[in-house]
């Protein structure tokens, strides 16, 4: 692999590993100037402020801090190269350019994230470059290729990530795990990391909406002694409403296993469970799905998000509430062993080796689909797509 020109190497890593993304907001991002939305960002806040969370006192970070004018002025000189143009590139990309800062896009030339780019209004020559080109121009090299990718791509991006620059990334993953990445970071350059708190949708569409989305902030390497600063700043250049300090080595293992727990994995099996008993009891699909997944996404989840769980158990029937205080020690006991377990297997990198072997394989699409397409047959989520057809909101 070593003997491949490195352009080629990048193309079919990135082609191999990056994701596709949804349909662009291209009118809004064709804007040259700041767009309307930066403007929405006058709700008043209150900056940076040391609180108590559950009797623990952490500082936070927010939005306040970094008023426009200081965060283009800080920046002034900076060139953000966004390398990768997956969900969190093009989120972070977009909310950074609206915000008025110098953004540029390295991907493959003619590939499918470069077509994506044009229809967001990014320019080949000004703002849209191949990637080495990109980094070469960049003085903030933010890494936004998928952990697969960074991975593959390592040893041709590292030696143009020179002296005086700042390594950026939204994951701990490849730094964390470098006996298996092999992604060590060139000792004079200071390395941070902001990782929005969601997918990078969410970040673009809670920034339109002016709120901004929750992001980790963290330095694995401080050359310039302003290392926290420039993370915090981008943080808030990105599309944050609010950042919390932590540290590489936290961020990946509360994500990895936050990921394969009560986010993603914990409720595809939960729901799986529930849903397939009631189905053996003699419970019709629609009923099944209903009080499984439907009254849990549109009603229950909701008013926790909202108000907290204690919440929920004073907003529900006095029989469900007895019932659900009778029932959750007992799963409590069931699923700790399995989260026990869940989060060595993160923190010993056994979820990093299969990661990165799944997501390198020459037929990951291929698979991933097959995948992808057992969870769509499945019938809870058959069930599903019916259902969802009843939602005052649907459209035909």
């Amino acid at each position: 692999m070593a003997s491949r020109p490195s352009h080629q190497l990048l193309r079919t890593a990135i082609r191999a590993a990056a994701p596709r993304v949804a349909r662009s907001y291209s009118g809004l991002a064709r804007k040259a100037t700041i767009s309307p939305i930066s403007s929405s960002f006058k709700t008043s806040y209150r900056g940076i402020k040391t609180l108590d969370f559950a009797g623990t006192k952490e500082t936070v970070y927010e939005r306040a801090d970094w008023p426009l004018p200081k965060l283009q002025e800080y920046l002034k000189n900076d060139t953000l190269a966004l390398i990768g143009y997956g969900s969190q590139g093009h989120g972070q990309g977009l909310n950074a350019r609206d915000n008025g800062l110098k953004v540029i896009v390295g991907v493959r030339k003619d590939g499918e994230s470069w077509r994506q780019a044009l229809e967001d209004g990014w320019v080949p020559g000004e703002t849209l470059f191949p990637i080495e080109e990109a980094i070469s121009r960049g003085t903030i090299i933010m890494n936004l290729l998928s952990d697969a990718a960074q991975s593959q791509t390592w040893a041709q991006i590292k030696p143009l990530i020179t002296k005086g620059k700042t390594l950026y990334f939204s994951h701990g993953f490849s730094v964390v795990f470098k006996d298996d990445t092999h992604v060590v970071p060139p000792p004079d350059v200071d390395v941070i990391l902001v990782a929005p708190k969601g997918s990078g949708r969410t970040v673009r569409t809670l920034f339109k909406e002016g709120r901004g989305i929750n992001s980790s902030i963290a330095v694995w390497q401080d050359v310039s002694g302003k290392a926290k600063e420039k993370a915090l700043a981008l943080a808030v250049g990105v599309g944050s409403g609010y950042s919390y300090e932590t540290t590489f080595e936290k961020e990946v293992y509360s994500d990895l296993y936050g990921e394969r727990g009560v986010l993603m994995g914990g409720i595809q099996g939960m729901f799986r469970a529930q849903y397939e008993v009631l189905r053996r009891n003699g419970h019709s699909p629609s009923e099944a799905f209903n009080e499984t997944v439907e009254e849990a996404t549109q009603s229950l989840f909701p008013l926790i998000g909202a108000n907290g769980m204690d919440y929920m158990y004073n907003a529900c029937s006095t029989t469900a509430r007895r019932g659900a205080l009778d029932w959750a020690p007992i799963f409590e006991k069931a699923n700790l062993p399995v989260f026990e377990a869940l989060y060595k297997s993160v923190k010993d990198g056994t979820e990093t080796r299969k990661s990165l072997e799944f997501n390198g394989r020459k037929t990951y699409r291929e698979d991933l689909a097959r995948e992808l397409e057992e969870i769509n047959n499945q019938e809870i989520w058959r069930a599903g797509r019916t259902v969802r057809t009843l939602r005052p909101e649907h459209k035909a």
